[in-house]
């Protein structure tokens, strides 16, 4: 079966199918080397942030951003992707160099789930969003399935605090920022620090709830991740 006919698209240019399915290895092989796939990845992954994330917005009304935030990183995880992706065989389909493709590489989580942001990309170029979003919820559809709200509610601020002190013994400050509406309808707004970097924001008629999504919030985010890999 075609690549084509396990995505459910027709493609109008073959030759974004193509780049979609170009591994970057190829330009060890190739002079002069073909276009790769890593421009439409770059793409594809705006385009899955968008759909997931409006899927999500529309099917759970009840949840606020930070549960929200957690579910669409559990579908949108280089893992979940590439899942996704081994489910249609995608890898037996990616052009790659020998080499890449001796070590192991069609079956790499990073290749697949590239692979599958930048057919999406190309299938949004090629058929417009519409289109993209259908192949998307399809292609996704196990792990949309799956999500469990009620465990991304769990205890935030404690598997938070777990994780930094993991890394530093400091632990994380909650402050309420912001109070609004009235005395009987109360809104609170929390953030959530640690070693003077505010790692996430909540909103909720309590403190505690306010501070619970902020750490949801900071637990998707991981702004301490991307620090440490900066510096």
């Amino acid at each position: 079966m075609s690549i084509e006919k396990r995505l459910n698209y027709k493609f109008k240019s073959e030759a974004l199918l193509k780049e979609a399915l170009s591994h970057p290895s190829l330009s060890s092989e190739i002079r002069p080397a073909p276009p790769d796939n890593q421009r439409l990845e770059y793409l594809g992954d705006a385009v899955v942030e968008l759909v997931v994330s409006s899927h999500l917005y529309h099917h759970f009304p009840e949840f606020q951003e930070g549960i929200l935030t957690q579910l669409r990183a559990s579908v949108v995880s280089k893992p979940a992707l590439a899942t996704a992706a081994r489910a249609i065989d995608l890898g037996s389909a990616l052009f790659m160099s020998n080499g890449e493709a001796g070590s192991g590489g069609r079956d790499r989580d990073s290749n697949l789930a590239d692979a599958l942001e930048a057919i999406l990309g190309a299938i949004y170029l090629d058929g417009g969003l519409e289109s993209a979003r259908e192949v998307a919820l399809q292609l996704l559809g196990a792990q949309l399935e799956e999500l469990n709200p009620k465990q991304a509610q769990g205890n935030s601020k404690g598997e938070l605090q777990e994780i930094l002190q993991q890394l530093n013994p400091e632990s994380p400050v909650y402050k309420v920022v912001s109070e609004e509406g009235p005395p009987h309808d109360r809104t609170f707004v929390c953030e959530v620090t640690w070693k003077g970097q505010t790692l996430g924001q909540g909103r909720g008629p309590s403190k505690k709830s306010a501070e619970a999504e902020a750490a949801q919030v900071a637990l998707a985010a991981q702004i301490w991740s991307t620090r440490k890999e900066s510096s």
